[in-house]
Parts: C-alpha cells; structure tokens; sequence
C-alpha cells in the first residue's frame, strides 16, 4: 500500500480526519501517525519520514523554488488581508456589519488571488503534487464572494487562509526549509 500521499497530508496538515484507509496501517505500524480519537497524528518520526520523502530535485526543485520566491510577498500581503478581515482599525473585532468594510477586504483578496493565480498553476502543471491547489483557492473565494464568510479563514474548513497556509508549508516541504526560517515583513 502506498502511504506517501496520507504521509504528505498529514505532514502538511498535522492532524487529519481518520477515513479508515488502508494506508493507516503503515503509518501506524511505522510510527508516523498515531490515532486519537477520530484523528490521526504526525509524529516526529513521521515528520522527519515526510522531511525526507518530499524534498524536490531537479525540474521540480527549480520550479517550486521559482513559485515559492513569487509566494512570499504575496503572502505578507495575504496575512494583512486576513487580519483584516478579523479586525479593523484599532484592534476593533470585524463584527462584518459594515458591508462597504468587507467588500474592500475581499476586494484586496481578490487582486492576491489573481496574482497567485498563475504562479499556482505553472507549479501544478511542472509538480502534480501542487495542481490542486488553485481549484481549491478559486472553490474558497468564490464562497466569500458569495458572502459565506468562514469560507475566508475559518481553519474548520478548507477556507482560503487554511489551503494558503497548506500550500505555503508544501513549498517549504517540497525545498527542505523550515517556515522558522522565513522573515515576514507586515505593512
């Protein structure tokens, strides 16, 4: 049974929904998951497994690192944004009664999305791991648009801010960095 593609979404995710796959069993029996509750769980020795595993050579490598360059600035403006959304001027909670407010927020998450947009996809098209990233993206800003605002940042559901953070720590993955690595700049 091959684990490398539950290895990879647990290594990306940390924790996920325990679906009963048959790959479970080698994760478990290997040591990098363990079940809790309806969950399974990285373990350090899983992570270390997938650190290994999922490191990009070649075409690949060059390709990520080129997308990953393109990401980052796109990222500080993408953390900004989903700030606020949460909160507004003066540390003041979005309580998203002022529609004029929002829509400017959305807005900004729109232009982000469009500049990502073929950054993505180019990487998807070299590296097939990534292709689905971006159909993920348009899914969750489409439901913003359409005003289902957990769709925005809620890490409940695949929102935009939780495939974002997802296909950050894929690129880190993917050229064997660590996110403690980056410095992040917030205008």
């Amino acid at each position: 049974m091959d684990e490398r593609p539950l290895l990879l979404q647990l290594r990306l995710r940390g924790k996920i929904a325990d679906d009963g796959a048959p790959a479970r069993e080698d994760l478990l029996a290997a040591g990098h998951a363990t079940a809790r509750g309806t969950h399974l769980i990285l373990t350090p020795d899983g992570r270390a497994a997938a650190d290994l595993a999922f490191v990009l050579t070649g075409d690949h490598a060059v390709a990520t690192t080129t997308a990953y360059t393109q990401f980052l600035p796109l990222n500080t403006e993408l953390i900004r944004v989903c700030h606020d959304w949460q909160v507004r001027a003066g540390g003041v909670t979005n309580d998203h009664r002022d529609a004029t407010y929002d829509w400017g927020v959305i807005d900004r998450l729109a232009t982000i999305d469009d500049r990502v947009g073929p950054v993505v996809r180019r990487l998807g098209k070299t590296v097939i791991d990534f292709a689905g990233y971006r159909p993920q993206l348009r899914t969750a800003r489409s439901r913003v648009e359409d005003g289902d605002h957990d769709w925005f940042t809620s890490p409940r559901i695949d929102s935009y801010h939780t495939v974002w953070m997802e296909l950050h720590e894929h690129l880190l993955v993917g050229l064997g960095l660590e996110r403690s690595g980056e410095t992040v700049d917030i205008p």
